[in-house]
């Protein structure tokens, strides 16, 4: 169990993995409790609970152990980080200190830091999100800039979206292009209400309709067509799940990751279901592995796709697979 003895205040030494398996807890007791304990006086600053947080946070292997400290921090105590600078010698409530405990002790267990603060940055804006949709990740930004370099100046657009999750693509693409509308599909019925509370949010919800099904089976088959079609769809290898990293793997909703023995299962669904709902020179805009992305334009082509081509994401690895369709 994680640090489960009593300790009384912030070790001389940095707390090592075999103390923490060794039982030793995680000491952010309220004042009368470490005085009891050790009869000390030192008090649990906002600058003492940051320094063994992120200490502790390495040594349990979260890549970026201070900033996730300070977030941590902040959402306990509901404030900014740039406050937690501005009140380093302050002391914290025991409300504040134990809330903080239960965050440090579920992150060391590798559960999200943006389903334990309940959001996550995305494209500059803060999404909600819950253990209900995929948490927005920086290269899906390189998506929304690939749509909004299809829609150009255009105007009175109308785009579908397969997987809304936690509508950040959506959102994004509709506060970027005001005059844009836009219908995306989603399985889950808690991530639709997910993205469904993000587009009130930001004031958009008039212009996002949100369908619940598979892939764009819940899309009316009526005589509308749409201008584009974006997806950042469930591309992971069924056999690839148990090497993922453990916030992934054992957090984050499989029906979001994984796609079949290729991981391409749901994209062949979008191609072969969406040329009857595209205009005439409708763009195709798909996040992927970047070991996929050949396999995907030779795809799009057979579909009936043309101009298909791939584009990197900021780390220079091919990520998008943009295409054209032509009725």
């Amino acid at each position: 169990m994680l640090l489960q003895n009593a300790a009384a205040a912030l070790p001389e030494r940095p707390l090592s993995i075999s103390d923490a398996s060794a039982g030793q807890r995680i000491p952010f007791m309220s004042t009368s409790e470490q005085s009891v304990a050790s009869g000390s006086s030192d008090i649990w600053t906002v600058q003492r609970i940051l320094q063994w947080t992120a200490e502790f946070l390495r040594q349990k292997g979260v890549e970026s152990p201070r900033v996730e400290a300070e977030l941590l921090l902040a959402h306990a105590r509901g404030c900014n980080r740039i406050r937690l600078y501005t009140d380093f010698n302050e002391p914290l409530s025991d409300a504040h200190r134990a809330q903080m405990r239960e965050l440090v002790r579920r992150r060391a267990a590798r559960e999200p830091l943006a389903y334990l603060v309940g959001a996550k940055e995305f494209y500059g804006r803060r999404f909600r999100v819950s253990p209900a949709v995929l948490i927005p990740r920086p290269e899906t930004e390189n998506l929304v800039d690939c749509c909004l370099d299809q829609i150009a100046d255009q105007t009175d657009l109308h785009v579908l979206e397969v997987g809304a999750g936690s509508g950040c693509i959506a959102v994004t693409l509709l506060l970027q292009k005001p005059t844009l509308q836009m219908t995306a599909t989603e399985l889950c019925p808690e991530a639709i209400q997910v993205a469904a509370e993000n587009a009130e949010q930001y004031g958009i919800a008039d212009r996002l309709q949100l369908l619940q099904g598979s892939v764009l089976e819940p899309v009316p088959a009526t005589e509308q067509r749409y201008h584009g079609l974006v997806s950042n769809p469930p591309y992971i290898r069924d056999d690839e799940l148990a090497g993922l990293a453990p916030e992934v793997r054992e957090h984050e909703p499989r029906l979001a990751l994984c796609s079949g023995t290729d991981g391409l299962d749901v994209v062949r669904a979008i191609l072969q279901q969406c040329p009857p709902l595209l205009h005439d020179g409708a763009f195709l805009a798909l996040e992927l592995d970047p070991a996929q992305c050949e396999r995907v334009c030779e795809l799009a082509a057979a579909a009936g796709f043309t101009d298909a081509r791939i584009l990197p994401d900021n780390a220079g690895l091919n990520r998008i697979v943009a295409a054209t369709w032509r009725a």
